[in-house]
């Protein structure tokens, strides 16, 4: 090995990749009688068998592993996911060939989602401890006679390489009945969010955090600039959207409702702690649509009820951080 390409080496390897992916619907194929989780049984419209689920683990599997390897030369020490039903899918993730090396653990509750899609959150315990967890549910309730909930929000207290941080994963309510119209839930969820960070703050001031998540809002929305404002977050996502690049595509519009925001702390560079270095989509050839009218969208499991065999519907997004 050449003088030069070990000093590379050395320089490479003080880089930390973590990630979001939501990873659309990631269901075994067990009905769970207290979910909604009819579609994703093998009896189902979709038809979802056991090959498919595990052909979807294995690509899955794939590319978290990619996720800002090329600059680190390893896979992601934390990814928070969304969308996953259960340990037993996140078990089967951790096992597959492409990341079983790596010695994953993951930190998830079960939520009150009707369909029973969780969020979680995937570390590998060579680097990252837990300390504490815990899930926190965000009541959406309009009508006192039908209660609401969305996903929970699952905090994480853990330490990276002994640097000590909080982790907020987050899944916000959908769009589905309009962005105005829903706009409100993300707007409590946000709220929320303010006030899991002001406890943090009260006990540590000087805490380090990462929020993260599918926000079905993209960094410009109300709900996101009522977070990064009152909390000081930097958010790395607002530059990184354009007319023909997001986390995901609807009607051929771009988003990217997937974030990862920091405290303003991981600016500073004192010796032991980690800063940020870069932000970015991971949108590999290898998981776009290759050709076609959808062509560059995420290849993703489903469209409608229709099989495609993809990954998911929207990009993993990654921050990286340098250790000093």
């Amino acid at each position: 090995m050449t003088h030069s390409s070990s000093e590379e080496f050395k320089t490479k390897s003080n880089i930390y990749t973590i990630a979001f992916y939501n990873v659309e619907n990631l269901f075994d194929v067990i009905d769970d009688p207290d979910t909604h989780d009819d579609d994703f049984l093998p009896g189902s419209e979709k038809r979802w068998t056991n090959k498919r689920y595990k052909k979807k683990i294995y690509k899955l599997g794939t590319a978290i592993s990619q996720i800002g390897k090329k600059r680190s030369r390893k896979p992601p020490v934390l990814v928070g996911l969304a969308e996953v039903e259960n340990k037993k899918v996140l078990n089967d993730l951790i096992d597959t060939n492409n990341l079983e090396d790596y010695k994953y653990g993951y930190v998830h509750y079960d939520s009150p989602d009707e369909r029973g899609i969780d969020v979680a959150l995937l570390y590998q315990k060579e680097h990252f401890k837990v300390i504490n967890s815990q899930s926190i549910s965000i009541d959406i309730t309009v009508e006192r006679d039908d209660p609401d909930y969305t996903r929970d929000i699952l905090l994480v207290e853990g330490e990276l390489n002994d640097e000590r941080l909080f982790i907020i994963v987050n899944h916000w309510s959908s769009r589905r009945e309009g962005a105005k119209e829903t706009e409100f839930k993300r707007i409590i969820a946000a709220e929320k969010v303010i006030e899991i960070c002001k406890s943090i703050r009260d006990k540590d001031s000087d805490a380090k955090v990462i929020v993260m998540g599918d926000f079905n809002d993209d960094p410009s929305s109300n709900s996101i600039q009522q977070l990064t404002n009152t909390l000081d977050l930097y958010n790395p996502m607002e530059t990184l959207l354009s007319y023909t690049r997001g986390s995901l595509n609807h009607k051929f519009k771009w988003n990217i409702f997937d974030q990862i925001m920091i405290s303003t702390n991981f600016f500073e560079t004192e010796k032991q702690s980690h800063s940020f270095s870069k932000a970015d989509i991971f949108d590999e050839e290898f998981l776009q649509i290759y050709k076609g009218k959808f062509k560059k969208q995420p290849f993703r499991t489903f469209v409608g009820a229709k099989y495609k065999g993809g990954y998911s519907d929207h990009f993993p997004v990654f921050i990286q951080l340098k250790k000093h």
